[in-house]
C-alpha cells in the first residue's frame, strides 16, 4: 500500500471513530458533583479507546466577547497573536504575553496514541498562520487599560510556557530548559542572547510540554512544573524521570531537587498570599471514564507524593498500573480542592489586587482549557474559588464563560491567567489568540451566538 493511501485509510478510520464516539452516551455524570475538597468518585471504565467529543474550533466573530459574570465586564486586550499560552506582569505594568506551540511530536507506535495525537491536534488548532514560540510585550502608556504599544520582547523560543522576574534576571522556562536573561525596567526588545540555568525533561517524547515556573517570595529559588511523558507510564518509568513533579531549583547554581512528586501535569504555580505556600493546579489522568480522575488544585508540601501513577485523588488504586507500588499508594496526600473531571486547569492566579468587587478578594482564579473525552463538555471557562485563612472555602464559581457556542463549538479557550498592575484579571485564551481583560462594571453578554 502507497504512504498516501495508508495517509487516508487512516485518516477515514479516525474519522469513523471519532463519529461513533462522539455520538455515544457515556454516562456523563453532573460535573458540579465534582467540586471541592470531596468530590464523588464513581466506578472505573476502561477503554481501548476512551470515549471522544471534540470541541470543533471555530473562532470568535467580529464584536464577539466572552461572558463575564455580573459585575464584571469584559474586553479584548490584545488580538491577531499566535498561541498565548501564558501570561507575566512586570512591575512597571507591562505586559508579556508568551505565544507557544507545542514541540514536534514523538513517533508514535499504538494506534490509540495516533488517533488521540490527531484528536489533540484537531481540537487545539486556531490558527497556525503566523510566528509563535516567542514572548510579546504590551504596553499601556496612557493609563486606559489598552495597550497603545506592542512588540516582540523575545523571539526563536523553545515552546516556552513559564517566566519569573527576579531583580534583573528573567528566567523563561522553555520545554526543555530554564533560561535566564537580562532585563532592565523598560526594556520593549531583549536581543542578548540567554544563558542556561537548568535542563528540563524535554523530548523525545515530551507527552506535556508545559513548564510553568514560578520564583519563592525571596527570589533565592525557582520552582518548576514538569507534566508526565504518558497518560499513565504507556511510555515507560524510564521515560518520567524527573517528570510528574515540581522541581525546586536553585538560582545562583542551577542545581534542583524535586521537591514534589506524583503530580500528573502541574500547572499554574503560585505562591498563594496569606499562607505563603505553594499552589498548583493538576491535570489528572484520562481513561477511566468520563467522571474520573478529577483535575484539581492544592497546595504543594515538600517531600510529598500526589499519588500519579499509582493511585489517584489520595489512595484510591490505579490498576493499570504494573507493578503496583502499596508502599507509595500509603504515603499518597488527597489534594485540597477538586475541580471537576477533565477541565485541564492550565492557569492559576491568586487575586492581589483591587481592582475587582470585593467578593473576588484575596481567592483563586483558575483558567479551564476544556475536555474532549466526556460527551458532556466540561471546563471551557474561568472559575474563582474563594479562600479564606489560606484555604478554599467555598464552592468554584463561574467567572468567564462564552467560550463554547451554543453547538458547543470552541470560539476560544482559556489557558494562563495574571492580575495587572491595576487589579484587572488578564485571560490567554489560544484557540482564539486573544489576550482578554475583566474588570468591575456591569455585566457584557456575548453580542452574537
Amino acid at each position: 500500500m502507497t504512504k498516501p493511501r495508508a495517509r487516508l485509510l487512516r485518516s477515514a478510520l479516525l474519522y469513523s471513530s471519532l463519529l461513533c464516539l462522539a455520538g455515544c452516551n457515556d454516562g456523563s455524570g453532573d460535573p458540579k458533583a465534582q467540586l471541592g475538597a470531596n468530590p464523588t468518585l464513581p466506578e472505573q471504565h476502561q477503554y481501548w479507546l476512551p470515549p471522544m467529543h471534540i470541541a470543533r474550533v471555530v473562532g470568535w466573530r467580529k464584536d464577539e466577547t466572552p461572558t463575564a459574570a455580573h459585575g464584571l465586564k469584559i474586553n479584548a486586550l490584545a488580538t491577531g497573536l499566535q498561541h498565548p499560552r501564558s501570561l507575566y506582569v512586570l512591575p512597571n505594568g507591562d505586559i508579556l504575553v508568551v505565544e507557544s506551540k507545542a514541540p514536534p511530536a514523538a513517533t508514535v507506535k499504538r494506534p490509540k496514541e495516533f488517533v488521540m495525537k490527531w484528536i489533540e491536534s484537531w481540537a487545539t488548532s486556531g490558527g497556525d498562520t503566523g510566528p509563535s514560540n516567542r514572548i510579546t510585550l504590551l504596553r499601556d502608556t496612557k493609563g486606559t487599560g489598552v495597550p497603545d504599544m506592542q512588540s516582540v520582547f523575545l523571539d526563536h523560543l523553545n515552546s516556552p510556557f513559564g517566566v519569573a522576574l527576579v531583580g534583573n534576571d528573567l528566567y523563561v522556562a522553555n520545554t526543555d530548559a530554564i533560561v535566564r536573561y537580562p532585563y532592565h525596567e523598560g526594556d520593549t526588545k531583549i536581543t542578548e542572547p540567554g544563558t542556561t540555568l537548568t535542563p528540563l525533561p524535554g523530548g523525545p517524547i515530551d507527552h506535556h510540554w508545559t513548564k510553568s515556573l514560578v520564583a519563592s517570595p525571596d527570589g533565592a529559588l525557582l520552582y518548576v512544573g514538569v507534566g508526565s511523558n504518558s497518560n499513565i507510564t504507556e511510555n515507560g518509568m524510564e521515560a518520567e524521570h524527573n517528570r510528574a513533579a515540581i522541581l525546586e531549583v536553585d538560582r545562583a547554581s542551577g542545581r534542583f531537587r524535586i521537591f514534589a512528586s506524583g503530580l500528573r501535569n502541574p500547572n499554574g504555580l503560585s505562591f498563594e498570599p496569606q499562607s505563603h505556600a505553594l499552589w498548583a493546579v493538576i491535570n489528572e489522568r484520562d481513561e477511566l471514564g468520563p467522571d474520573l480522575v478529577p483535575d484539581y488544585m492544592t497546595s504543594v508540601k515538600d517531600g510529598a507524593f500526589y499519588g500519579w501513577p499509582y493511585s489517584y485523588y489520595g489512595q484510591h488504586v490505579d490498576p493499570r498500573v504494573q507493578p503496583q507500588r502499596p508502599d507509595l499508594v500509603a504515603k499518597a496526600v488527597a489534594p485540597d480542592y477538586a475541580l471537576s473531571s477533565h477541565v485541564a486547569p492550565l492557569g492559576l492566579t491568586f487575586n492581589t489586587g483591587t481592582g475587582l468587587p470585593n467578593s473576588y478578594a484575596g481567592g483563586a482564579f483558575v483558567g479551564e482549557h476544556g475536555s474532549w473525552n466526556r460527551q458532556v463538555l466540561n471546563g471551557y471557562k474561568v472559575v474563582f474559588v474563594p479562600f479564606s485563612d489560606g484555604k478554599p472555602s467555598g464552592m468554584a464559581q463561574d467567572v468567564v464563560t462564552g467560550f463554547l457556542n451554543n453547538d458547543n463549538q470552541a470560539r476560544g479557550r482559556p489557558v494562563g491567567l495574571a492580575i495587572d498592575k491595576s487589579g484587572a484579571l488578564l485571560v490567554a485564551d489560544d484557540v482564539g489568540n486573544t489576550v482578554w481583560r475583566v474588570t468591575s462594571g456591569n455585566q457584557q453578554v456575548t453580542q452574537s451566538q
